[in-house]
């Protein structure tokens, strides 16, 4: 049996390089400096319509104001990236979530004085900015995020019905920060041990089926007695979400998500319907083949990520698992393990699960002049080392594209996750390849539940959004009725080999995304089956693959994603497209069942 993972010895991140604490006085020179360029800014107010006519003029003052905007979003989002950073290792701290609480609100403040700037630009016509950009040739570089920004076009309102929702932003916040603070402080009473909501979800994969089962039911019942809160943020988020929808006339709940995501909702659909179609013969006919193979019928629904064997799973050390990341980006190109090593050479990254730390992992871009952060909570299993590829494939994505500049960097989730997404198949192919007999049966069901939790359980996730905001335009569901609907969504997507015992109905309680990000899951299986195609498309030609995805990365939001697809030769509008993907999740199934 492997030795318990000592997590004292992981690292933690430190801030200083961005600010030395709360006091620090480069917070206030920060957003001082944000103020001074917005408002100068907001000096600028009418002259780009007034300028209309005359294409050079026009150019100039859209260059010079995208460098002010810019500018100001740079000493915002750092100081905002700070304050977000140092609390998300502090949930159960009330100093630090006083400090996000205030900072957002000061920053909301500052930044409503340049609310004119892109509703003043959305009042030119196409032509107009299209002669200005040509006129003046430096204010084309902006011409990716113009674009975007004229996605919104049609659903802006009144500059008062603006400035009015950007200044009660950090107050509906609050209920975003009442589902961390819930969670944070959840302790689910697990046999003789009181788990963290991380190390519950974690005891979920233990190869005891016994200890599994605790873990469940402690959770299960630690949910509970939450989801009356749970329900009225979620509830109070979707009703404010359904207001602003509607004043904005978005055909539907998910419609904001695409516009930002650049994306078409066709697509989304496509992409949904050739996983629902999927569900039989990859989600339903695997969880069947690994229920026999556990000499089961049915699985509990707390087996769904057991491991096919009994004895206790291999433990990965950090210094194994940073060795694993580096030589899996290395077979890419060395570029890609050159800049995840400076993650690691560095204190940019924070792996030690400790109370009061969320759950989850992310990769925090911060600004493009500065540089992004890891979060996880690293418990040494081969999941952990995977996330830790996932986050650092975004870290180098970000790292990547930030010559670009801020705004231009930012990427939409239909392509944010590529890099992530991709860092993680690196790794797996590597662990895979190394494996023999029964390792490689429990690599293979890995790799099959991995794909399943990525691609089926995201977009059953989207479906369960979908369904909760339709229904929520009738009134306010309570616990119960949200469960009953999670229960029917996730029993959909599972089949019937896994048996959704009493307590399940609370699982729905956890996810960050729906409270956080609304219909942002369905962005992990676009990213996993657009990555299941590109990493095709390396296997036939590697030596070609690499320049073009460094490009695809390094373009950052420049481009679309079917712009950036095209070099590949991808076509992600079409259904044919995702099916592919579902047919190669299907394959490692057959290859599973022979096995089995």
């Amino acid at each position: 049996m492997n030795a318990p993972l000592k997590t004292e010895n992981l690292p933690e991140w430190r801030l200083d390089d961005l600010y030395a604490g709360r006091d620090d006085p480069r917070i206030e020179a920060d957003l001082a400096a944000a103020k001074a360029d917005n408002d100068a800014l907001a000096a600028m107010e009418g002259q780009f319509e007034a300028a209309r006519a005359h294409p050079a003029k026009l150019g100039a003052l859209l260059d010079r104001g995208l460098e002010l905007y810019e500018g100001a979003v740079n000493k915002l989002w750092s100081t905002g990236a700070y304050a977000s950073l140092s609390s998300s290792v502090a949930r159960d701290d009330p100093a630090w979530a006083k400090f996000e609480g205030d900072l957002r609100a000061r920053s909301a403040q500052i930044a409503a004085d340049s609310l004119f700037f892109t509703l003043e630009i959305n009042r030119l016509e196409d032509a107009e900015l299209e002669a200005a950009l040509v006129a003046h040739p430096p204010a084309a570089r902006w011409r990716p995020w113009i674009r975007r920004v004229r996605l919104g076009r049609p659903h802006e309102l009144s500059p008062d019905l603006e400035r009015m929702l950007i200044d009660r932003g950090p107050a509906a916040a609050n209920w975003s920060r009442l589902f961390d603070e819930t969670l944070a402080r959840l302790v689910a009473n697990v046999g003789r041990d009181r788990l963290t909501l991380p190390a519950a979800l974690n005891r979920l994969s233990d190869p005891d089926m016994r200890r599994r089962r605790q873990a469940a039911t402690g959770l299960a019942k630690a949910l509970a007695e939450r989801t009356s809160t749970i329900a009225l943020s979620f509830n109070t988020l979707a009703f404010e979400k359904q207001i602003e929808d509607r004043w904005r006339k978005y055909p539907s709940p998910a419609a904001a998500r695409h516009i930002a995501n650049e994306v078409d909702a066709d697509a989304v659909e496509a992409l949904e319907s050739a996983v629902v179609d999927s569900y039989a013969s990859v989600s339903h006919r695997y969880y069947a083949l690994k229920a026999r193979r556990m000499g089961r019928r049915t699985l509990d629904y707390w087996d769904r990520n057991a491991p096919l064997s009994t004895a206790q799973p291999r433990l990965y050390g950090w210094d194994e698992a940073r060795s694993v990341v580096l030589d899996s980006f290395s077979s890419l190109a060395p570029r890609f393990a050159d800049v995840a090593e400076t993650f690691f050479a560095q204190p940019w990254i924070d792996a030690r699960p400790r109370p009061g730390k969320q759950s989850g992992a992310y990769s925090h871009p911060v600004t493009a002049d500065r540089h992004p952060y890891v979060f996880m909570n690293f418990m040494g299993e081969r999941r952990d080392v995977l996330t830790l590829a996932h986050e650092l494939g975004h870290a180098v994505h970000q790292t990547l594209c930030s010559p670009l500049g801020t705004l231009l960097a930012d990427t939409p989730l239909t392509l944010a996750e590529t890099a992530s997404i991709f860092g993680e198949g690196l790794v797996f192919d590597r662990l895979l390849a190394e494996a023999k007999g029964e390792e490689r049966l429990g690599l293979l069901a890995g790799k099959i539940e991995d794909g399943l939790n990525t691609v089926v359980r995201q977009i059953a996730f989207h479906r369960f959004e979908s369904r909760f905001h339709i229904a929520r335009l009738d009134g306010e569901l309570s616990p119960d009725q949200i469960g009953a609907l999670w229960l029917e969504v996730m029993g959909e997507s599972l089949g019937p080999a896994v048996r959704l015992n009493r307590g399940y109905e609370h699982y729905w309680a956890y996810v960050s995304h729906f409270v956080h990000s609304p219909f942002y899951v369905y962005a992990y299986a676009f990213g996993d089956l657009l990555v299941r195609s590109l990493m095709e498309k390396r296997r036939e030609d590697p030596v070609a693959f690499t320049p073009l995805y460094e490009s695809l990365l390094s373009a950052g939001g420049a481009k679309t994603y079917v712009e950036a697809l095209a070099p590949f030769g991808l076509n992600p509008r079409e259904k044919a497209f995702w099916a592919s993907g579902m047919k190669q999740l299907e394959r490692l199934v057959d290859e599973f069942a022979t096995l089995v």
